[in-house]
């Protein structure tokens, strides 16, 4: 098989939670233009419809559905509207997330369970429910991971105090890792990516205040932009990564390194 041909992602149905801005909406572009079919969830329908007019504007054809994923319940119905509209889903990228700043000892109890169930039992719940309904009877499938740098370090900065979250993505590593263990027999591969300071709608305040440290501390001396995602995600996306399971990639410019 020719190089090229590995990455070849043709009329594959790909699933972006939280694609209608920030990173999905980068992944979504990504798999998008490399010829797949692709569906993105979001919780808010007028960004859904600006996400699709965006993707649409360069040839992508874009399925929206409306779902707030912090309804465990909802996650059936999800699965079933990407299926009866495209078919079967071939590749799910799980990157719909949140946080929220404040101290250890002061950490609201709704804090704890708003982070900890969107940024980790959502993705577990709709993971099992595309792995049984649509790879595991077709064995095989490809399940990306959006975790974090922030899963691989802690930080005691002010501003920067995110307890949930840093547990949650490192959490999110772990959890790639035990599903790959799982389901390398269905010749399923699970992996993550690991993003660091992105400029999106939820970093967009932290950044304000910090970025020029950020980008001084940063061994590419700069923030991740509007292309950066796009070729890791095609790689784990793609025939490319048959022989890459449970493995977690950090796309920071080298931030966690020093």
């Amino acid at each position: 098989m020719a190089v090229l041909e590995l990455f070849q992602l043709s009329g594959k149905v790909a699933l972006v939670t939280g694609g209608s801005r920030g990173l999905g909406l980068q992944i979504a572009e990504a798999l998008g233009e490399v010829g797949c079919k692709v569906a993105i969830s979001a919780r808010k329908a007028e960004e859904l419809q600006a996400a699709k007019a965006h993707l649409e504007a360069r040839g992508i054809r874009a399925f929206t559905c409306v779902c707030d994923l912090q309804k465990l319940e909802r996650i059936p119905a999800l699965v079933d509207e990407v299926v009866r509209e495209l078919g079967d889903i071939d590749i799910l990228v799980n990157n719909a997330g949140a946080t929220w700043g404040a101290a250890a000892e002061d950490y609201p109890d709704e804090a704890w369970h708003k982070v900890m169930n969107l940024n980790v039992s959502a993705p577990f719940f709709l993971t099992r429910e595309v792995a049984r309904r649509c790879m595991i009877p077709r064995r095989g499938g490809k399940i990306i991971n959006v975790a974090s740098i922030a899963g691989l370090k802690a930080s005691a900065e002010a501003g920067m105090r995110t307890v949930a979250y840093n547990t949650s993505k490192a959490a999110a590593i772990h959890l790639t890792r035990a599903l790959a263990a799982e389901w390398g027999r269905f010749d399923i591969n699970v992996n993550a990516i690991c993003p660091g300071f992105f400029r999106t709608k939820m970093s967009a305040g932290l950044l304000d205040q910090i970025s020029d440290a950020v980008i001084a501390r940063t061994p590419l001396g700069r923030l991740g932009g509007e292309e950066d995602l796009k070729g890791a995600v095609v790689f784990f996306s793609s025939r490319a990564s048959h022989h890459v399971t449970g493995q977690y990639l950090a796309i920071d410019g080298g931030s966690s390194i020093v």
